[in-house]
């Protein structure tokens, strides 16, 4: 009987230990939404901070610390899986690590708590990321050696380190701050890309419906387009990028399937050029003017998918847009034109039309895809740009 009670006891006391070590090591399931699938996230607590953060370096070195000891390693392995699976590039994939981060802290309750569970995974992640404190504010770079050109930026031992924060601080001037204070951490080396080269699998029924028309050769065209608002806030705090990255940009793939087909299809029955001058005048008025400075108070490029869905658009939008609709549509060499205060499209046809523009031994017709003062057909370039210098930063050639 006194053995019986013993072993009761020592099972007893065996299932509080239990118990009490797995309320000191199990953390919680979370589950969000992002681009069209699930991502669930398995939070161990040893990996949660409960302590509000300051922007002071010991103490963010403190935490970091903390963090690093903790059992991360399943976080980091599930984003990883998750970026793999679905081919995102690095600026989707940092949208999943933010959405992350503010799972486990919350933006709102502490800021500087927040930001520094971005940098942590972004480094286990690979990323040479880093931190600058200034002004009682905690400012996160990432190492990007592309040509951007509207955030703030550091140079640090040689490298570039683009602001990946900077919309959290609209008023202040970031880029007086003293690059000799970042904060590293080892393990990340990898460059971050701004290259958007694929949209993600957003949901069908997600998108909704916007119609267009413009007219052409006395008939009007009516299309009705499929557009998904995720599409916005992927691009909210997207930079300006360099023009091969940004003429690059994809559509998605419903607002493709809603759009493209049907420009062929309108197009099928016409001559080559005629086609393109078709794509021209769709691109030109079948879209609101309206300039950057005036609709967003800077310079803001909008993907093809973007303009599409933009109530106002100006010429750099049009000109991504035309490239991307001749692209996919002819598939034709081509070269971007930028002037001071604009940017037009010109095309390489077997025969050039009107006006010629010769390029490293090519010959490309103008195509203007912005509304003008004079009604500009292929080959004709506006009065007020013809004698204005400008610089080609594009050339398209397909893959043959």
């Amino acid at each position: 009987m006194v053995k019986s009670i013993w072993r009761l006891s020592g099972t007893i006391l065996f299932l509080l230990i239990s118990i009490d070590s797995f309320s000191q090591t199990a953390g919680e399931i979370k589950s969000f939404e992002l681009y069209n699938h699930t991502f669930n996230l398995s939070i161990d607590s040893s990996f949660v901070l409960h302590t509000p953060l300051k922007p002071a370096e010991a103490e963010i070195k403190s935490a970091y610390e903390k963090l690093n000891s903790s059992n991360y390693q399943a976080i980091v392995d599930s984003l990883i899986n998750y970026k793999d699976q679905y081919q995102l590039n690095d600026w989707l994939y940092y949208q999943l690590v933010r959405k992350t981060a503010e799972q486990i802290s919350p933006k709102k309750a502490n800021y500087t708590l927040y930001t520094l569970y971005k940098w942590f995974l972004m480094v286990k992640s690979g990323y040479d990321a880093r931190i600058t404190l200034s002004d009682n504010r905690i400012i996160f770079y990432v190492y990007n050696d592309e040509d951007i050109s509207d955030i703030p930026y550091l140079v640090f031992k040689d490298k570039k380190y683009m602001c990946l924060n900077y919309h959290d601080y609209a008023h202040a001037d970031l880029n007086k701050v003293p690059p000799h204070d970042m904060i590293g951490a080892s393990g990340g080396t990898r460059s971050f890309s701004y290259k958007v080269t694929r949209m993600p699998d957003f949901k069908p029924e997600d998108y909704a419906d916007k119609k267009l028309e413009f007219s052409y050769k006395h008939k009007t065209y009516h299309f009705n387009i499929k557009l998904n608002p995720e599409v916005e806030n992927i691009f909210r705090n997207y930079p300006v990028v360099d023009f091969e990255s940004y003429f690059n940009i994809p559509l998605s793939k419903e607002t493709y399937s809603s759009l493209v087909p049907i420009l062929k299809k309108n197009v099928k029955g016409m001559k080559q050029k005629k086609g393109i001058d078709y794509l021209m005048r769709f691109t030109r008025y079948a879209f609101l003017y309206e300039d950057d400075e005036e609709n967003y108070g800077k310079e803001k490029r909008l993907s093809p998918e973007e303009t599409l869905f933009a109530q106002y658009s100006d010429c750099d939008d049009r000109a991504a847009l035309f490239f991307y609709l001749v692209k996919e549509i002819y598939n034709l060499p081509m070269i971007a034109m930028l002037y001071p205060t604009h940017i037009t499209m010109a095309v390489q046809f077997d025969q050039p039309v009107g006006m010629p523009v010769v390029y490293n031994g090519k010959t490309y017709s103008v195509c203007e895809p912005t509304p003008q003062r004079e009604d500009l057909g292929i080959g004709e370039l506006a009065s007020r740009l013809k004698h204005i210098p400008y610089q080609v930063v594009y050339a398209y050639e397909p893959k043959k």
